[in-house]
C-alpha cells in the first residue's frame, strides 16, 4: 500500500494536496490539527499513533519519533536486506512526507513571550523526519513548501516521480531544516553572548535566507543575481510592498538599502538621495516637501536617476514637487505612500517606471546586528556601525562652533558615516531648523581629494558651511582646501600624529573644529 504522511503547520493547500493523493490510492497518515482539518475537508485519515500502536506521550514532544514512521522513511525499496528487516518488524513504507515545522520565528516575535513557550517551538519530530525522507529521496517524496504540491502531484500521477524531482524536493527540504536550526541558533547564541566573558561572536556562524525573487542580473548584465529575505521582523526593504513601475534590479536594492539606512538615522523629515551607493543629497526640514527639495539642490546632477528615501509617508505636496523639479528617480522608499501622492507622482513622464516601494512603517535599526561580508573563502563579520551614545564633541580650538555651525555638525557627522570612505561631507544649517548638505566627496584615494570634490560641488555654497570627515585629518592639505572655499567649522575624529598642524591651520583660518573620538570609515 502507498502510504504518504502529512503533518504540517501551514495548513495552506493541504486538503486539496491529501485528497489528490487518495484519488492517486495513498493511505494518508497524520497527527493533531492536521489531522483534523483534513477530515473536516472530508478527506480520510490515519492518526499515527493508531498506525504506530503507541500513544503521543510527554505533551506531545513523542509521537512520531517511532520505528514505524522513520523506518517506513528510510528504509531502501532496493535493497533486500532492508525490505527484509522492514518486513520483519512490520513497517510499512511511507512514500510521501508532506511536513513544514512549527512557527518558531514567529513565536519569538510575539510580544511578552516567555522562554518556556520558545523552547515549546522548537520542532523535533518535524526535521527528523524531513531528515529521514530527504537521506532517502531516491525513494520518498519530501515535500516542505505547498508550492510544490501541484507539481508533487503531477509527477505522481505517472506512478514514480522523477528522480530530478525527487532531488530537487530533497535539496529544499534540507535548506528548510538548516534555515529553521540557523533560527534556533541564532536566539540560543544571542542569549550566551549576554553571559559575562563570552566572546561577542560564535565558533560556529550560519545564515539563511528565502529567495523573494530572481532578479534580471546583477552589478552588470553578464551577472546572475536573486533577492532574499532573512526573515527580520517590522519594516524592512526586503518585506516592502512594490505599488508600481518596472521590476526592482540588483543596484536598485542595494542603493535602496544605503538610503533607507542613512534616513533611518533621522527623526525630523528626511529626505536622501542616493546614486551609486552614496548619498548626494540628503537634508532634514519641517517638511519633507522642503527637504526633498533642499536635498536636490545638493547636487542635481548626481541625483538624476537617483534612488529617494524618506522617513514620513509621501505627502502630496511633496510628490507634485518631485515631478515639478523634472528629476527623474529610479526607485522611491517611503513607510507609506498614499493614492493620492502615488498619483500625483505618475504625472511625470517617467512615473509609471519609478519603482515605489512602501515600507509599511520606518525599520528600528539594531545595535546589535551583525554585518556579513564574502572574501575569498570565507566571511567577515562586524557590528554595525550603529550609536551606542552620542558622540562626543570635545573642542580642538579656541573658538567653539556657533549654535547654527554646531546643529549643521551634528547632522553633517550623521551622514559622513553613509558615505565611503575617504569620506567628507559639507553642510549647512538654517534658521528655520532645516539642515542639508551642500556637497560630498566619497570613496577616494586620498582625503585632499575627496575634499576638493566636496568643495567642487558645493561652490559658493561651501561658504559658511561646515565640514565632517569620517577620520582623521592626516595633514593640514584637506582642511585647507576646505578653508580657502570658506567652510567656518569642522568636525572629525582626531587622532593623528599631526593633530597640532591641524588644529593650527584650523586656527589660521579661524575655524572652530571639534573632535568626536571615533571613525566612520565605509569600505
Amino acid at each position: 500500500m502507498k502510504r504518504a504522511l502529512i503533518s504540517v503547520t501551514d495548513k495552506t493547500g493541504v486538503v486539496e494536496f491529501a485528497r489528490g493523493l487518495v484519488q492517486l490510492g495513498y493511505q494518508v497518515l497524520s497527527t493533531g490539527g492536521t489531522r483534523k482539518a483534513l477530515v473536516d475537508g472530508g478527506v480520510p485519515a490515519v492518526e499515527v499513533a493508531e498506525y504506530t500502536g503507541s500513544p503521543e506521550m510527554l505533551d506531545g514532544r513523542v509521537k512520531t519519533l517511532h520505528p514505524k514512521v522513520h523506518g517506513g522513511l528510510l528504509g531502501r525499496r532496493d535493497d533486500p536486506a532492508h525490505v527484509a528487516a522492514m518486513a520483519q518488524h512490520g513497517i510499512g513504507t511511507i512514500d510521501v512526507l508532506c511536513v513544514n515545522l512549527y512557527r518558531f520565528r514567529e513565536t519569538l516575535r510575539k510580544p511578552g513571550v516567555t522562554r518556556d513557550e520558545v523552547v515549546e517551538n522548537i520542532d523535533i519530530g518535524g526535521p527528523a523526519m524531513i531528515r529521514s525522507a530527504a537521506k532517502n529521496h531516491s525513494h520518498v517524496a519530501v515535500v516542505v513548501d505547498p508550492a510544490d504540491y501541484a507539481r508533487v502531484l503531477e509527477g505522481l500521477c505517472s506512478g514514480s516521480p522523477s528522480q530530478a524531482l525527487l532531488r530537487s524536493l530533497a535539496a529544499k527540504a534540507y535548506a528548510h531544516t538548516a534555515a529553521y536550526d540557523s533560527a534556533i541558533a541564532a536566539w540560543l547564541d544571542g542569549e550566551r553572548r549576554e553571559v559575562a566573558g563570552e566572546p561577542r561572536f560564535p565558533t560556529r556562524f550560519s545564515t539563511s535566507g528565502e529567495k523573494l525573487q530572481d532578479l534580471r542580473y546583477g552589478e552588470n548584465p553578464h551577472q546572475g543575481a536573486a533577492f532574499y529575505s532573512c526573515g527580520e521582523p517590522g519594516p524592512t526593504l526586503a518585506g516592502a510592498r512594490q505599488l508600481c513601475g518596472k521590476e526592482l534590479s540588483y543596484n536598485n536594492i542595494l542603493d535602496a538599502d544605503g538610503a533607507l539606512a542613512l534616513a533611518c538615522e533621522f527623526r525630523e523629515p528626511v529626505c536622501i538621495v542616493v546614486k551609486h551607493n552614496n548619498p548626494c543629497g540628503a537634508a532634514t526640514a519641517p517638511t519633507l516637501q522642503r527637504a526633498w527639495e533642499l536635498a536636490l539642490a545638493s547636487d542635481p546632477v548626481s541625483a538624476f536617476g537617483g534612488i529617494l528615501a524618506v522617513n514620513r509617508p509621501l505627502d502630496v505636496a511633496t510628490a507634485q514637487a518631485i515631478v515639478r523639479s523634472g528629476n527623474f528617480l529610479e526607485v522611491l522608499v517611503a513607510p507609506e505612500v498614499p493614492a493620492d501622492a502615488l498619483a500625483a507622482l505618475q504625472q511625470a513622464k517617467w512615473g509609471q517606471s519609478v519603482r515605489v516601494l512602501a515600507l509599511g512603517g520606518m525599520p528600528v535599526p539594531s545595535a546589535n546586528r551583525t554585518v556579513v561580508r564574502q572574501v575569498s573563502g570565507g566571511l567577515l563579520l562586524q557590528d554595525a556601525d550603529a550609536p551606542v551614545d552620542a558622540p562626543r564633541c570635545d573642542p580642538m580650538t579656541k573658538r567653539a562652533p556657533t549654535a547654527v555651525e554646531h546643529a549643521a555638525i551634528d547632522f553633517a557627522w550623521l551622514v559622513c558615516k553613509h558615505v565611503k570612505s575617504n569620506a567628507i561631507v559639507l553642510a549647512r544649517a538654517d534658521a528655520d531648523g532645516a539642515r542639508y548638505t551642500v556637497g560630498i566627496g566619497a570613496g577616494q584615494m586620498s582625503r585632499v581629494d575627496s575634499s576638493t570634490i566636496a568643495c567642487a560641488k558645493a561652490g559658493e555654497r561651501a561658504r559658511g558651511a561646515v565640514v565632517a570627515s569620517d577620520a582623521f585629518f592626516p595633514f593640514p592639505d584637506g582642511l585647507e582646501v576646505c578653508a580657502r572655499a570658506g567652510v567656518t567649522a569642522a568636525v572629525q575624529p582626531g587622532g593623528s600624529k599631526r593633530d597640532a598642524e591641524v588644529v593650527a591651520a584650523a586656527e589660521a583660518h579661524g575655524m572652530a573644529m571639534v573632535a568626536t573620538g571615533r571613525r566612520h570609515f565605509r569600505h
